[in-house]
């Protein structure tokens, strides 16, 4: 464990490096990155106003687009630059420079790249649930942050999972460039409370691309309504996920064929 946090460390700091050699082009990713947080707020003021919509009041809807906002900075700021760059060493079959280190592939390739501007995106995602919170005037108990944690967690190494599982598809099918960027445009749905879904897309947003664990799930839990069952199926659920993505990845690295193959 120890090794892999000072490797981390290593790819964080010359993640930062790379960044700071272009100053301009790094206050500039910031501050869009602040501008788009904004910008993502406009359809939930005009959609919501004073209304009550599936339940959730305007403030309560805030807290799922604090979380929509972290996850996304993890998307955009983590898990796309590292892993979009994968497809390209498929492709030309370069991968072999990674799998002949001696550390884990699946940890060198997901720690390659990072976006650090995009940290920008996680204060921007404390400072709206601070401002719910506040609106609601709501102290969340100790118990309810905890919960609300661990389906932080839960949600983001679900995030992750989903984005191995397309850059998987890789080994496979060369081309799946598209495959990398739709799902963030599927992932923007979880702006929006799952509630809001109906019918078939409620059971794609909870159960087939769980949306609803991402976002939805730890605004409830802050809140203090989301039943304990459901908050421990979320948890296996994306333990599971998980798991099953790694397996995918170790059965997709059977099938490289690498430069001088």
């Amino acid at each position: 464990m120890r090794r892999y946090t000072i490797l981390l460390g290593v790819q964080l700091r010359a993640s930062l490096q790379t960044a700071l050699q272009y100053r301009v082009d790094f206050v500039v990713g910031g501050v869009m990155a602040l501008f788009w947080t904004a910008w993502g707020l406009l359809p939930l003021i005009f959609v919501w106003r004073n209304h009550t919509i599936a339940h959730w009041t305007m403030p309560e809807a805030l807290l799922v687009v604090a979380w929509f906002t972290l996850l996304r900075g993890l998307l955009e700021g983590a898990v796309q630059p590292a892993l979009s760059a994968v497809v390209e060493h498929i492709r030309k079959g370069t991968l072999d420079f990674v799998l002949l280190k001696p550390a884990d592939a699946q940890f060198l390739v997901s720690t390659s790249r990072f976006a650090p501007w995009h940290l920008v995106d996680a204060l921007a995602a404390v400072g709206i649930a601070a401002y719910a919170l506040r609106q609601l005037h709501h102290t969340p108990r100790l118990l309810d942050l905890g919960i609300a944690a661990a389906l932080t967690v839960a949600g983001a190494a679900l995030l992750y999972s989903v984005a191995i599982l397309a850059v998987s598809v890789a080994f496979w099918v060369v081309r799946v460039d598209n495959l990398i960027y739709l799902f963030p445009a599927v992932f923007d749905a979880a702006r929006w409370p799952s509630t809001v879904w109906r019918g078939a897309l409620s059971i794609v947003f909870t159960f087939v691309v769980p949306l609803a664990l991402m976002t939805t799930y730890p605004a409830e839990a802050l809140l203090g309504r989301l039943p304990g069952r459901v908050a421990l199926f979320a948890l296996c659920g994306a333990a599971a996920f998980t798991v099953a993505a790694r397996l995918v990845w170790k059965r997709a690295i059977g099938h490289y064929s690498s430069a001088s193959s």
